[in-house]
């Protein structure tokens, strides 16, 4: 409303016609002339007042929303009933629950029985079966036993030495027949986890997708199979065996992979110093 519309401030209305005199416009009700009786002026009505009132209580509720979401300092973070849903992939947040310190092997343990702690076993578990640990007998038994059920891991062993052992598949990357890198070259097989996400969560039992860039080949002056970079998603069974979580089974598809960035590839000695100078990392929200 403007000011004309509510008590003769605007407009032509406050003036007589031809007459050059002003027009006093009187109280309508009983009031005194100087009293309650006179009109507050319409632009500091308690429609003004309403409206100011309406922002502030938009936005406090615009930021009590964001924290929620965990875009705040909200302590309860990713932890909130809305949030552990299965199948809605999170940001990786801290969960106030203490990080793995166990180690089976050169494997992290001890997850926690949550959500969390199901992705956290997944991502480190991809890691590992992605290594080039896979490659040698020894390693290899004791990256299963670490990682799958018991039941799991007696059934695995002998189709992973068969995979892992054939000629034909250890010439067409380059190693040897006992697998290892011929000399000067450098194997390289690391798995680097970009995201987790929990498609099923039932207590004791889990099922968990990691998404994962690779890089694999021989690094080292005239590799026929140098270290180049691939992406996969790897979907997890894990039951919850002895206080941890183990593998059941998994399946593996390739993608999704980004456009390549418009980098130059670094020189076989480059990427041996960075394989060998660059450790990698535990996985744990």
């Amino acid at each position: 409303m403007s000011l004309s519309d509510d008590g003769g401030y605007g407009g032509d209305g406050h003036r007589g016609p031809e007459t050059g005199q002003t027009r006093t416009r009187l109280p309508v009700d009983d009031g005194d002339l100087y009293g309650s009786g006179r009109r507050p002026r319409a632009g500091m009505s308690s429609r003004n007042l309403v409206t100011i009132v309406g922002v502030i209580v938009l936005l406090l509720a615009a930021i009590a929303f964001a924290n929620r979401d965990g875009s705040g300092n909200s302590e309860s973070g990713g932890d909130s009933p809305k949030d552990t849903g299965a199948g809605a992939a999170r940001p990786t947040a801290p969960t106030g629950t203490k990080p793995v310190t166990g180690k089976n092997g050169q494997i992290a343990s001890g997850f926690a029985k949550t959500e969390q702690g199901a992705e956290s076993a997944a991502a480190n578990y991809v890691v590992a079966l992605s290594s080039d640990g896979m490659y040698t007998s020894d390693r290899r038994d004791a990256i299963v036993n670490a990682v799958y059920t018991p039941s799991a891991a007696a059934a695995r062993k002998e189709s992973l030495r068969k995979v892992y052992t054939d000629p034909k598949f250890l010439g067409r990357v380059g190693l040897k027949a006992d697998g290892s890198a011929p000399g000067g070259m450098t194997f390289v097989s690391r798995a680097n986890p970009a995201g987790t996400n929990t498609e099923k969560f039932e207590g004791t039992t889990a099922k968990v997708a990691v998404w994962y860039s690779q890089l694999f080949g021989l690094a080292g002056q005239g590799s026929q199979t140098p270290v180049a970079e691939s992406w996969y998603t790897s979907t997890m069974e894990l039951q919850w065996v002895d206080g941890d979580w183990k593998v059941a089974g998994f399946t593996q598809k390739a993608g999704p992979a980004p456009v390549g960035g418009d980098q130059t590839a670094a020189t076989a000695k480059d990427m041996s110093k960075a394989v060998q100078g660059f450790g990698g990392f535990t996985y744990a929200r």
